[in-house]
């Protein structure tokens, strides 16, 4: 920084308010500043001016799985929102583990982040505690919890699912299964699951066509594996939701293979509005959740909190939308 200083003819000061887009530094001066420090190859260290002004200028972002699209959405929604602000994201993998969760919870605390943001409202007893205890905002988003931490962006997985449910049976389908969403790791999978029993249950509809798929994140392989289990069981099943579009995708295409004609002789919706979804033959049925748009109203609550707008906490209920296409026409 003295090196920049010196050549740029200011002080030291000058040179950090510049990097820091104080007010104090006009337009010109600072151009000139970053002129020189781009001369001179100097990137600006910030850790010195964190440690005085207790501000970290990131958001810690927990998310399942860093190849999944919707979740990219989210995290896109979000890093646009805080851009202006120059806020940044500091993204963890829990790989659907809440053991994983707990321990990057526990390392990002130890960080001091401006807000930090949980995929999902489930949690084990000490990451509850650790969030609760951290005194920064907590935001659990695509769920909506009980019990909240702090501030919720999110929906209902289990009504989102209830929705298809109702349409399979508004046209006049009763075998319907569901495939996917094995209670364990997955918890929005698993409230996609109990969304699928509780709608059948109150249409006065077995609910016993369950499929496994095996441990999230699953792939459209194991789509199209538990689609061929559930033709050999049971192969009088009228139509099938599944946990997300990659998995129903496999379901197609293990329907295709054997000549298996959808819709015609089975329904298949999925979960996501993933491209692969709009672009299959036939298009998927499937339930967007608007993970971009979770991001952005995620990014739009945590600069309310930090700028003193949002005092209380927020519940932000996003409503999936049903698309109805080719596959369950």
């Amino acid at each position: 920084m003295a090196d920049v200083a010196r050549v740029a003819g200011v002080s030291p000061m000058t040179v950090s308010r510049a990097f820091k887009l104080d007010a104090s530094v006009s337009a010109a001066r600072r151009e000139a500043i970053l002129a020189v420090a781009e001369e001179l190859g100097y990137v600006f260290d910030s850790t010195a001016s964190n440690l005085r002004s207790q501000k970290s200028d990131f958001v810690a972002v927990t998310v399942p799985s860093i190849n999944n699209a919707n979740f990219a959405d989210t995290v896109r929604g979000l890093t646009d929102g805080l851009k202006a602000r120059r806020l940044q994201i500091l993204l963890g993998s829990t790989d659907y583990d809440m053991a994983e969760e707990e321990r990057l919870v526990e390392q990002f605390l130890r960080r001091r982040p401006e807000a930090i943001v949980i995929t999902g409202g489930k949690h084990s007893d000490r990451c509850r505690r650790l969030l609760a205890a951290a005194g920064l905002p907590v935001v659990e988003t695509w769920d909506l919890p009980e019990a909240p931490i702090g501030h919720v962006v999110g929906f209902s997985n289990a009504a989102a699912v209830r929705g298809m449910v109702d349409h399979f049976v508004g046209k006049g389908l009763t075998r319907i299964a569901f495939l996917g969403g094995d209670v364990g790791q997955d918890t929005r999978g698993a409230d996609r699951r109990f969304g699928f029993i509780a709608a059948m249950q109150a249409h006065g509809l077995a609910a016993d066509r369950l499929i496994a798929a095996g441990p999230p994140p699953i792939s459209m392989r194991e789509g199209a594996d538990a689609m061929a289990r559930l033709l050999a069981t049971m192969p009088d099943t009228e139509a099938v939701i599944c946990v997300s579009d990659l998995s129903a995708f496999g379901a197609l295409t293990e329907c295709q293979r054997r000549g298996v004609a959808v819709p015609g002789r089975i329904s298949i919706s999925g979960f996501g509005d993933y491209e692969i979804g709009s672009v299959s033959v036939p298009a998927l049925s499937t339930i967007n959740p608007f993970p971009r748009q979770i991001g952005a109203r995620t990014a739009a609550l945590i600069l309310d909190v930090l700028d003193g707008r949002q005092t209380t906490p927020a519940f932000v209920e996003i409503t999936p939308d049903l698309l109805i296409r080719e596959s369950s026409v």
